[in-house]
């Protein structure tokens, strides 16, 4: 586990009881009291935080998620991010599986569940920021550690979106200790041409960037483990970075650098993975500090096919952990 982390958690589990919990059904990972407590009428909790000069800010979680553990019990016992987000949003929990009624921003009215299958929530926690006319000016698609989540903070209350993307500001706003250079693997494509043909491995290609703690973790840990390792070989893997110059031959055929490439994309957090079919079909990705069991589960999910019947991760996850119950293997989805 990164040291950061462990030092985190330590701290939130020394600081005694947690703070009282928004009710929110079953998923409730010690949300804090001051999280608002609506009737889910979209509509109205936006039109209140604009007259407030906030902003609105959606959390999906779920029980067992322990990504969500350390966004409530880590990012939110820090006092700085804790003010920082009650003065410049309105912070409103919902349930992955939850059956409660919601109305979203067009009036169209759904449970908990279908808006998170609406908004296309793959990872826990999945937290959306609004602007005054409820569009997503941010999206964090799992869980950010505290450093990287203030920033977002910022960027969001700054209204940063009309300056520039996230993306860029985060270079510019965090800074890491951590490698100065990148890490190179055995099995990284040599070659700068993505195109998939008759028969290919699908595609993983990473993004990363030096100085980046995150990255820095993932070759000391991820790919480390032999169960990562072993579905990696699935796969033609690629690795690039955010500013990279390098002329690459995209899965589509199209010729660029591969800093346009990654802006294309919209990449925003480092390390992220971006998973093509063997067809050359974004499909899949990561973007957002995972662990071990979510990190080499999600290649599986791709190289089982597993996307193509079962559109949701989640889901995917929770049959895989149950097998591997019924098997008697233990499973720690924090290892």
């Amino acid at each position: 586990m990164a040291k950061w982390l462990m030092a985190a958690l330590a701290l939130a589990a020394l600081a005694g009881p947690p703070v009282a919990a928004q009710e929110t059904g079953s998923h409730a990972h010690d949300i804090p009291s001051w999280f608002a407590e609506t009737f889910l009428d979209f509509r109205d909790d936006l039109r209140d935080a604009t007259k407030q000069g906030r902003r609105l800010m959606l959390y999906f979680g779920q029980d067992g998620c322990p990504y969500c553990r350390a966004l409530m019990q880590t990012n939110f016992s820090q006092k700085a991010i804790a003010d920082k987000t009650r003065r410049h949003f309105v912070a409103i929990a919902l349930d992955l599986w939850g059956d409660r009624e919601v109305t979203w921003i067009d009036g169209a009215k759904m449970s908990e569940k279908e808006l998170a299958r609406r908004m296309k929530v793959q990872f826990t926690p999945t937290v959306l920021f609004l602007d005054e006319k409820g569009e997503a000016v941010a999206r964090l698609n799992g869980y950010y550690p505290p450093h990287r989540f203030d920033a977002v903070l910022d960027y969001v209350a700054g209204h940063g979106e009309a300056k520039e993307t996230l993306a860029a500001y985060l270079s510019r706003a965090v800074k890491e200790t951590a490698s100065p250079t990148l890490h190179d693997e055995p099995f990284f494509m040599k070659s700068n041409d993505l195109r998939r043909g008759r028969g290919a491995k699908p595609l993983a290609v990473l993004f990363e960037t030096p100085h980046c703690a995150g990255c820095d973790e993932l070759h000391r840990e991820g790919f480390r483990r032999p169960e990562v390792r072993a579905v990696l070989e699935r796969f033609d893997v690629a690795r690039h970075t955010l500013s990279g110059r390098a002329q690459i031959t995209t899965p589509e055929g199209r010729v660029m650098r591969a800093g346009e490439w990654a802006r294309e994309l919209k990449i925003v957090y480092t390390p992220s993975v971006v998973f093509f079919s063997p067809e050359g079909r974004e499909v899949f990705r990561i973007e957002a500090y995972l662990r071990p069991f979510h990190f080499g589960s999600s290649f599986e999910y791709v190289a089982s096919g597993a996307y193509r019947s079962e559109p949701n991760f989640q889901r995917f996850l929770r049959a895989k952990a149950a097998r591997m119950r019924a098997q008697g293997r233990k499973v720690d989805l924090w290892k």
